[in-house]
């Protein structure tokens, strides 16, 4: 229990003083950003490493855009309930993972100069 409100208060710190943008984390190399999420989220590597490629997948290219994503995801995923505080990981099931990313992320359309269609951003 202790645990994890030390890491409340951590990502709580982080997104108040440092904004996710601005966040040190953000430029760990790869290993050291996944064990730090691993270690405040709960995520094991196969999750951690579905999200990222779920965002690259529709378009978030740019992996500091990726990896601010994954933290508003991870962050997302304990506002909702999905991570339970007994739980060491975060637990989806069959098929969650990808449903709760779908609702979590809906890219904006807009309207292309000549209006013949629609350009996802992101």
């Amino acid at each position: 229990m202790k645990k994890s409100v030390e890491s409340t208060k951590i990502r709580n710190e982080t997104r108040e003083v440092y904004s996710f943008k601005q966040s040190e984390h953000l430029n760990l190399p790869d290993l050291q950003f996944y064990q730090w999420c691993n270690s405040q989220y709960g995520v094991n590597r196969g999750v951690f490493n579905t999200i990222d490629n779920w965002f690259y997948e529709n378009g978030m290219i740019n992996i500091h855009y990726r990896r601010i994503y994954l933290l508003a995801f991870l962050d997302y995923t304990i506002e909702e309930g999905i991570k339970q505080e007994q739980d060491k990981f975060i637990r989806f099931g069959n098929g969650g993972l990808t449903r709760e990313l779908q609702k979590f992320y809906r890219p904006r359309k807009r309207v292309s100069r000549n209006k013949q269609k629609t350009v996802s951003e992101a």
